[in-house]
């Protein structure tokens, strides 16, 4: 066959090569704008993100923390949540700082100079409005934190812990949510709550209760004879995405059991949950 012959098949590639390629900038043209840099990616990453603030309740905190190392990252941390923040370095100052203004929440160190922060936390209780307590111990026994929680906390950190997982517990703290509660009153053994003055009664009795122990408290009256599951008391009275270890509820459940009195009308079901006896 001469040089120049071709065959029909081998005429027929150059024209199937160039309608793909036309197929192909087609479909180039159609595909959206890339941005210019990784940088201009990342801001529209950025722009189409929730702003992590708007997800918070702003307010009021107070840290008390002796420690610089701590307390300064910790307070812009809290700063960058778009909360108002002080600071304090000693009990002293922290009950004249908290006595001068209310806070909604106190960060607040066990191991404080001068009044420690057991005393500052019962103290602080005394208040009202009430703050809610967060604890942060370097100690990681049981009994500092049945005694950080017998004397108000509402909650506990122990050190070291990282920023994420405290600015986390204090959205936690914080969070309000009036869907759960319901708006009568609730009695069940003797136990008579008022969900919107939030105040409990046993037996004509009234209750001193942290807010943690009164929300507990009212959900298992709630649901007076039946088992609540640990996982839903964890999302409805701490956080819906709490994770981790649940021993912060076995001892509020213990201590809302002394104050209850006997006989006690909360029942453990081993490996489930509680169940109020009404």
């Amino acid at each position: 066959m001469p040089a120049s012959a071709t065959t029909p098949a081998a005429r027929a590639i150059p024209s199937r090569a160039m309608a793909v390629r036309s197929c192909v900038l087609v479909m180039l043209r159609s595909l959206p704008d890339a941005p210019a840099s990784a940088a201009q990616a990342s801001d529209k990453v950025r722009q189409s993100l929730p702003d992590a603030r708007s997800l918070t309740i702003m307010a009021r905190l107070l840290v008390v923390e002796d420690d610089d190392a701590i307390s300064g990252p910790l307070v812009r941390a809290l700063q960058r949540e778009g909360h108002e923040v002080e600071h304090a370095g000693s009990g002293e100052e922290a009950l004249r700082t908290a006595g001068a203004s209310p806070f909604a929440l106190v960060v607040l160190d066990l191991g404080l100079p001068g009044i420690d922060g057991i005393e500052v936390c019962r103290r602080l209780c005394e208040h009202e409005p009430r703050p809610a307590v967060l604890m942060l111990t370097a100690r990681s026994s049981e009994l500092d934190e049945v005694l950080g929680l017998d004397a108000g906390a509402d909650d506990y950190v122990t050190k070291p812990f990282t920023l994420a997982v405290l600015t986390a517990r204090v959205r936690a703290l914080l969070r309000r949510d009036g869907s759960d509660a319901p708006a009568a009153p609730l009695e069940a053994a003797g136990v008579r709550i008022d969900p919107a003055a939030r105040r409990a009664w046993r037996d004509g009795r009234e209750l001193e209760l942290s807010p943690k122990e009164f929300d507990l408290l009212a959900l298992l009256v709630e649901n007076a004879g039946a088992v609540v599951r640990r996982d839903e008391i964890m999302r409805r009275v701490w956080d819906e995405n709490w994770w981790g270890s649940t021993k912060t509820l076995d001892v509020h459940v213990g201590w809302l059991r002394r104050k209850l009195g006997e006989p006690g009308p909360i029942t453990t079901v081993r490996g489930v949950g509680f169940r109020f006896e009404g």
